[in-house]
């Protein structure tokens, strides 16, 4: 497995064996129950789709209640697909848990989806310094100043800082150190913080770029 669907609970402090205070978040990490089996010899490659959380059966199509059937846990909240090398020691319906994939001092990404903040000013959502509040400014106090040139380039260059949309998109927090894992209580708490609100879905993987 190369990651695992997890749940964000929030933030709380941990003491270490030394009693040094450790600021974590906590991830509820399921269990995830293996859903498919993707094959090379039928797919193309080798993979395993993955559900978490649960929700009303009525609240799914008909096609997705027989597809998620098949593992005989009910209907799922979430969907993913993670690749393996070898789907073989994998059967529909098994469940997997943080402690089969990851371990203590172990480092990881987490990816979730940032707190959205609506439309925002250049000011808060590119921190922007803004004009002078005196000596001459005149109603032009929070603006973002030029965009561009009149006769070269004569148009507004691509992504170009201005108001807009603030969050609500998919971020990746890298090497974050698994500090504790509570598998009686499919919990595991992540070092510093992670993206997204509080019962928020979050992706877990092992570190891409470790230090």
């Amino acid at each position: 497995m190369t990651g695992l669907i997890g749940r964000k609970i929030g933030m709380m402090q941990f003491y270490n064996a030394e009693g040094n205070v450790i600021p974590v978040t906590v991830v509820e990490t399921g269990p995830c129950v293996v859903v498919q089996k993707k094959q090379t010899t039928t797919d193309g490659y080798n993979a395993l789709q993955v559900g978490f959380g649960s929700r009303k059966a009525q609240r799914v199509n008909k096609a997705a209640q027989g597809h998620m059937a098949k593992a005989g846990k009910g209907a799922f909240e979430v969907l993913r697909e993670f690749r393996v090398e070898d789907v073989a020691p994998y059967e529909v319906g098994q469940e997997i848990k943080a402690g089969d994939l990851f371990k203590i001092g172990d480092r990881i990404d987490v990816s979730g989806i940032s707190k959205g903040h609506g439309f925002s000013g250049v000011i808060k959502r590119w921190s922007f310094a803004g004009f002078p509040g005196s000596h001459g400014t005149h109603e032009y106090f929070r603006h973002g100043g030029s965009i561009g040139n009149r006769s070269y380039p004569g148009r507004v260059r691509k992504g170009k800082k201005m108001a807009g949309h603030w969050g609500n998109e998919l971020i990746s927090t890298q090497n974050l150190e698994v500090v504790d894992i509570r598998a009686e209580e499919n919990l595991m708490l992540v070092r510093g913080a992670v993206p997204g609100a509080k019962r928020g879905v979050v992706i877990l993987r092992p570190a891409v770029k470790k230090r």
